[in-house]
């Protein structure tokens, strides 16, 4: 489905080098291999701002990093892995001991720029072929920007930014970091303007819709407490009617409940070859199925990966009897052994527990690959569940509505138990309590709750070594401090 178009366009992260990025197309667009040798002669078509936009969706899929260690930074799950230097960098992290230099942190900075840089880009050229649809096609890279940043932003605080062109050889050492205030506020204006030009259904899968800036943004409004904006925002996703609640909790995570109608946004992925190991990023599948599976695993249902990501005993332990998400988000390998005659070794911080929700399936005699590079699992980045557990957060944090707070929160233990018996009549406080325990539950696996312990004041609670005043956010990679030369301060107590 996804052919290759290689295009030298940006400086990848500000370390004053240019590389040739392989930018992938996705599921939307099959394109031959074409080649821009002088970029700035670009955009003379529709079908070059075609190909720049999904270049510019392409940077979402080395977000499985961002993932996998929005896990194991939290309480949810340890490192794993073959050993404690296996990637020293996830085990740094996940002892609270990582330091300005870390190749995984520098990774998510240098690729999280990339994307904004393709997306300035598009933007620096935006005016200069017209054709018809092209504002749908600027509301799509301004959300892309808006998503780029705001992972920027919630791992590394205020950032440099550049609007509407690109960072430049050099730019390290003049233009200053923002203030996360104004990081945010961009976030906003970008998502503001996507939502007036944004489709509610896309014409081609996976493309970001109306609904899905929407969402975004009240996430944006919730990480900065702006309970009231956020709630407004939320609720223009629940009652466009585009989203619902897969009955089936299992099914949101197999291949036929791809870009199901509890999908919001998603990051695509396809199992075509030309990854390595030397270039993760390269990989247009999804990595963190490999790291997180099984390791040595022989059997049905499942093929063998890399132990990385595994559940703590505590994490594995919250479901109540009944809730169906227990069985789909935890494998416990114990008994799925005992019960199938499955095999596997074990490696480092073995916990017998392994994310269900993205381990590597088993596929065709044909599938392409290394099944652990070219895994087509995509990653349901934004799911209705979590839109309905945000705005029952802003409901009730805010002030605002106590019984809207209920019925979002409920809907979703609806759901899990396939009954009304598990509902929850809290208020106040208790109810705030009850929503983070449900976000727990419903989205464990899916890189979300060290961000939702900080934003909400729990993570030194909850996590063994972490420092307030440091931990909150990570350190700027030592390499851009360098070549800032002192531009850009390094973060608090790093």
């Amino acid at each position: 489905m996804k052919n290759i178009l290689y295009k030298t366009i940006m400086i990848l992260g500000f370390v004053g080098f240019v590389l040739t990025i392989n930018s992938c197309s996705n599921d939307f667009v099959e394109q031959s291999p074409q080649y821009s040798i002088d970029s700035e002669n670009y955009f003379n078509s529709e079908n070059d701002y075609y190909l720049a936009l999904v270049a510019a969706y392409d940077l979402l899929q080395p977000t499985y990093q961002n993932v996998i260690v929005g896990e194991i930074a939290s309480d949810n799950t340890y490192c794993g892995g073959e050993s404690p230097t296996d990637v020293i960098g996830w085990q740094q992290i996940d002892d609270m001991i990582h330091t300005p230099v870390n190749s995984n942190l520098h990774e998510i900075w240098s690729l999280m720029f990339a994307g904004v840089q393709r997306c300035n880009y598009f933007m620096e050229y935006k005016d200069k072929t017209s054709f018809e649809g092209k504002d749908v096609m600027i509301g799509e890279i301004k959300f892309l920007r808006a998503y780029y940043h705001f992972e920027l932003v919630k791992w590394f605080g205020g950032i440099p930014m550049k609007v509407n062109e690109r960072f430049q050889l050099g730019d390290e050492t003049s233009i200053p970091r923002s203030s996360k205030e104004a990081v945010y506020a961009q976030i906003e204006a970008d998502l503001l303007a996507a939502i007036e030009v944004l489709p509610d259904v896309p014409q081609q899968q996976m493309r970001a819709t109306k609904g899905a800036a929407y969402a975004l943004l009240g996430k944006a409004y919730l990480y900065q407490d702006k309970f009231t904006e956020a709630a407004n925002a939320f609720e223009e996703v629940i009652k466009n009617g585009n989203y619902t609640l897969i009955e089936d909790y299992n099914s949101i995570f197999e291949h036929e409940g791809e870009n199901g109608s509890e999908s919001v946004f998603e990051v695509q992925y396809t199992e075509i070859e030309g990854a390595s190991f030397d270039c993760l990023q390269c990989s247009e599948g999804n990595v963190a199925v490999g790291f997180s599976g099984v390791r040595g695993y022989d059997g049905d249902l499942f093929t063998p990966g890399f132990s990385f990501n595994v559940p703590t005993p505590e994490a594995a332990g919250i479901y109540e009897e009944g809730d169906q998400r227990d069985a789909v988000t935890i494998l416990d390998i114990v008994a799925w052994s005992d019960s199938t005659g499955a095999s596997y070794t074990t490696g480092n911080e073995h916990t017998g527990y392994f994310n269900r929700k993205y381990i590597p399936r088993k596929r065709g005699a044909d599938a392409a690959g290394d099944q652990n590079l070219t895994n087509p699992n995509n990653y349901r980045a934004i799911r209705y569940s979590d839109v309905l557990l945000m705005a029952a957060e802003a409901n009730n944090r805010g002030g605002l509505s106590d019984a809207t707070a209920q019925d979002y929160l409920n809907q979703v233990r609806r759901r899990a138990f396939g009954n009304n018996d598990h509902d929850i009549n809290l208020s106040g406080a208790e109810l705030t309590e009850a929503i983070y325990q449900e976000r727990r539950m419903e989205l464990l696996g899916e890189g979300h709750r060290f961000f939702d312990l900080v934003r909400t004041g729990q993570a030194a609670e909850k996590i063994d070594g972490f420092v307030v005043g440091k931990h909150e956010i990570f350190p700027i990679p030592l390499e851009e401090i360098e070549f800032s030369t002192g531009n850009w301060s390094q973060n608090p107590n790093y």
